[in-house]
């Protein structure tokens, strides 16, 4: 069921303990058609992201390449081995590991006291000894940090939401942890990895080695922007062995982007010159797409001698790397990376289609006999929507709910028409607008662009008054349902899903549903 997050957020803070326990207060009991198996979950959309990555992990596999999962962390001395004087101005981009320093807790009479008053009990002195110990064990790294509370709750002989309060009221010293940094980082990339990888297993594994990984990096950005992110994902590959030469970049950039529709290759000097590549190998790839022409989609070189040297490499390496959300913009024709990664923190550009599939009847019949009658309502409707009041035409007569229902069409007052001039109006979604208009030149770009919703005015006032004739007859009556000048959607009884309504109010669309309809169906219980 639907919750107040700000109701939660204001008891979370105000008693924890008590919001924790009353969380499942929340949760809708499943019917019986909602419980597994009868409930079942289907194949759905994936990332636009992570299936440029399965994709490039199957050519890889193609291409004879092992797969490969390189170190994420990596110290800040293998840095300098790897990039030499480059290894500062690299440092600047990366992300330092900090942790938080476990705190030397004391525990003296006040603190014995405070916690006493909330366990609304005396603690005896060994228990006292027990706490303090286990304290010491944490400050020690005896104990896990996600643990700490379940042991501090078998010593206290209390709930984990006791000992959580505890912490927050009694000791302080724990909100005032400030992280310290390590020496760690993590990578920034791949090739940081590699290193360590082949000169793990150079000399173990028959030669060539041809190796790929596709994972995530980090970089530390001064800002996002459209073309950067802070981590990213890097599908870079190796080829190691006392032949390979810078020839293999060319052969191997072909074989891989071929199969994402390249057809041409060019290969030029890149100009960054990294010191992790032999001078004058550092190259950038341009492959030409079909759509998009000419574009920047790879960087290959061979690893310097001088930096395998330091991980005890001796045959030459060649490394291709390329980046995966660069790929992804092309492919989705995409124009902000951010958006393509984290479309959840953006609008949904929700489509007029979408928009079509989220507008439904608020209420309509159940049974069989009543879906019979909203057809049949709809049906003499329109065959006499002219006809002049005072006027009542026969509509339907059967059985609802074991009762003889005789039900009519009708206009009460003179020189009124059975029907409303909007009667005839349909829904249709065009450029993200919701719009009920007639069949006139006017609407004719609404009524040819736009996506029908196949719903009318009329068809959505029939099956109201049909679910209502429906329920009155379940209980013996009859009634008389109006349906008059249409303003809002739920006045012709149209329901437009959340997320729809949140995307045309996004993008500043509109729900435009106005008219006047002025239906009348009376129904009679004869038996």
């Amino acid at each position: 069921m639907r919750f107040n997050p700000q109701d939660w957020k204001e008891k979370s803070h105000s008693n924890f303990e008590g919001a924790w326990h009353e969380g499942p207060s929340v949760v809708t009991p499943p019917g019986g058609d909602k419980k597994y198996p009868r409930v079942r979950y289907t194949r759905a959309q994936e990332h636009p992201i992570f299936a440029t990555v399965n994709r490039l992990r199957e050519i890889y596999l193609s291409m004879g390449f092992d797969e490969c999962e390189n170190p994420v962390i990596v110290e800040e001395s293998d840095i300098y081995r790897q990039f030499g004087p480059e290894a500062m101005a690299v440092l600047d981009r990366v992300f330092y590991i900090g942790g938080l320093p476990r705190p030397n807790v004391g525990i003296a009479r006040a603190q014995i006291d405070a916690i006493n008053e909330i366990l609304k009990k005396t603690m005896p002195a060994a228990t006292e000894e027990k706490l303090r110990e286990t304290l010491h064990a944490y400050k020690k790294s005896e104990i896990d940090g996600d643990e700490l509370t379940h042991e501090l709750a078998n010593v206290l002989d209390t709930d984990d939401g006791n000992v959580v309060h505890i912490l927050d009221a009694v000791f302080p010293e724990f909100k005032a942890l400030v992280p310290e940094s390590s020496r760690s980082t993590l990578r920034s990339h791949m090739t940081s990895g590699w290193f360590m990888t082949l000169g793990s297993i150079w000399e173990r594994t028959p030669l060539p080695i041809k190796l790929f990984s596709v994972d995530r990096c980090f970089r530390r950005e001064q800002a996002e922007g459209p073309t950067r992110l802070m981590t990213y994902h890097s599908a870079s590959c190796v080829v190691a062995g006392e032949d390979v030469t810078i020839e293999d970049g060319k052969a191997v950039s072909e074989a891989l982007l071929s199969a994402f529709g390249y057809k041409d290759f060019r290969f030029q000097p890149d100009e960054k010159r990294s010191k992790y590549y032999m001078p004058d190998s550092q190259t950038e790839v341009y492959a030409k797409h079909p759509v998009h022409g000419w574009v920047e989609v790879a960087t290959f070189g061979m690893y310097s001698p001088s930096a395998l040297g330091e991980y005890g490499i001796g045959v030459p390496v060649m490394n291709l790397g390329l980046g995966v959300e660069r790929l992804a913009m092309i492919a989705y024709n995409a124009n902000d990376v951010r958006q393509l990664s984290y479309p959840q923190f953006f609008p949904h550009l929700t489509n007029d289609r979408e928009i079509a599939r989220a507008v439904h009847f608020k209420e309509e019949p159940v049974t069989v006999d009543g879906k019979a009658l909203a057809r049949a309502i709809a049906q003499v409707a329109t065959a006499n929507a002219t006809a002049q009041g005072p006027c009542s035409f026969d509509v339907w007569e059967g059985t609802l709910y074991g009762r003889h229902v005789k039900v009519t069409v009708e206009e009460t007052e003179a020189n009124a028409k059975l029907c409303g001039p909007a009667c005839a109006n349909e829904i249709f979604v065009h450029e993200g607008s919701i719009l009920g208009v007639p069949d006139a030149d006017k609407w004719k770009d609404v009524r040819t662009q736009g996506v029908p919703t196949g719903i009318s005015y009329l068809g959505a006032a029939s099956a109201f008054a049909a679910a209502e004739i429906e329920q009155a007859a379940r209980c013996g009556k009859g009634t008389l349902v109006q349906v008059k000048m249409a303003k809002h959607p739920s006045d012709i009884n149209l329901r437009i899903e959340e997320y729809a309504m949140r995307a045309i109010t996004d993008t500043k669309k509109k729900v435009d549903v106005r008219g006047p309809v002025f239906l009348a169906v009376r129904s009679q219980v004869t038996e």
